[in-house]
């Protein structure tokens, strides 16, 4: 059995965005309008105490809180400020973090007291330019969110509250100019930059792809795979800097891979699940991005009231992704990138139900990551090349 490191709670289970891409609110999965609106404190409560057994159980000094939603600041500073204490009661040592569209931080101040206060790093989504931005995150009324998470992301980067600034996060568009997302991103200033392949799966393909055929070999490397010229273009921007602009989560871990080592990250890499998500109702969930394949897809049937993590740990569905090499495609198992790119995130392995459907397959995007992989494996290779030509 792994343990749970990372508990994600789904604090408030509505946004204050319309965001046409949404996997939550647009997605194959709506169970979210059978949500109450906010974890309740009775339910905050139950699930520190099961986070303090689980840490306990497997002697775990330190884990993860991440809040989330829907909008998690919708909360408000009170509700968050209550929730955070009991959490912070939970036992092992506690790391909070919370994603955001940020624009409660300009309506609530208060917020911000709290989140200094309980060392909560706040990671903002904000996707590159404003005419990018803005074609797809909007508010309720049809008009672009661009300048309010702007507004929000500089005063995260001020000097008073730089502290809590975790990076951001952006969703990669096909229709947008990478080197000007990337731009747009690092004119923030964050400490790192998150770049996300659209949630889709074979059976609903990725937005500006057509239909995609499983594929029953590795890549040939003559596949269109718009994807990755798309973030190799990002790479070359953000690699060729003169000096170190910002992290950028998916090049650093894909580089820490092809060099032997351990990503830390579901999206790619072999390394076991242990990330577990708590719905506001105090449903025990896997990770919320398989909301895009199917209604329940993610469900597991367990909740905080009658199950501790253990059982979730041991639940099937969690199992299926812990199985790192044995747990893939038999496809992926004759690729020699298997290592490197894990076959892709899970819900992106999807291919429908019934014969042939399931999640046992490579990702949607397999063409894209191993277009990816293979420029980013020969840049390193040419770099070192180059400071070994240096020394002799």
């Amino acid at each position: 059995m792994v343990p749970f490191r990372q508990f994600l709670l789904k604090i408030h289970s509505r946004c204050n965005l319309a965001c046409d891409y949404c996997y939550v609110y647009q997605g194959a999965d709506q169970s979210w309008r059978r949500r109450p609106r906010r974890m309740e404190l009775p339910t905050v409560s139950r699930t520190a105490r099961r986070i303090a057994e689980h840490a306990a159980a497997h002697g775990l000094d330190e884990v993860t809180v991440v809040l989330h939603g829907g909008e998690p600041l919708l909360v408000g500073a009170a509700h968050l400020d209550a929730l955070l204490r009991e959490l912070a009661g939970a036992g092992p040592r506690v790391r909070f973090s919370l994603q955001t569209n940020g624009l409660r931080l300009l309506d609530e101040p208060a917020l911000l007291d709290v989140l200094h206060r309980h060392r909560v790093a706040v990671g903002v989504s904000i996707d590159g330019t404003r005419a990018d931005h803005d074609r797809h995150r909007l508010l309720p009324s049809g008009a672009g969110s661009w300048a309010r998470t702007a507004e929000a992301v500089r005063l995260l980067g001020s000097a008073p509250h730089r502290d809590l600034f975790a990076g951001l996060l952006c969703v990669v568009d096909l229709a947008a100019d990478p080197v000007a997302t990337y731009q747009a991103l690092v004119d923030f200033a964050p400490p790192r930059i998150d770049l996300l392949l659209p949630h889709a799966t074979w059976a609903a393909p990725p937005p500006g792809v057509h239909r995609r055929t499983v594929p029953g070999a590795p890549p040939s490397g003559e596949e269109p795979a718009p994807y990755g010229e798309w973030l190799i273009a990002a790479f070359d921007r953000w690699y060729d800097a003169p000096r170190r602009e910002t992290g950028v989560r998916l090049f650093e871990e894909l580089s820490v891979l092809l060099l032997g080592g351990r990503a830390a990250s579901e999206a790619v890499g072999l390394a076991p699940v242990d990330l577990v998500v708590v719905e506001a109702d105090g449903t025990i969930e896997q990770v919320d991005s398989l909301k895009v394949a199917y209604e329940g897809a993610a469900g597991t049937g367990l909740d905080v009231w009658r199950h501790d993590f253990d059982a979730a740990a041991a639940h099937p569905a969690f199992r299926a992704r812990q199985h790192g090499l044995a747990g893939l495609a038999p496809v992926c198992g004759d690729c020699p990138l298997v290592r490197v790119c894990g076959g892709g995130l899970y819900a992106h392995r999807y291919a429908g139900g019934g014969v042939g459907g399931g999640f046992g397959h490579p990702s949607v995007y397999c063409a894209d990551l191993d277009r990816l992989i293979r420029h980013i494996a020969g840049r390193l290779r040419a770099g070192v090349a180059k400071v070994a030509r240096a020394r002799v």
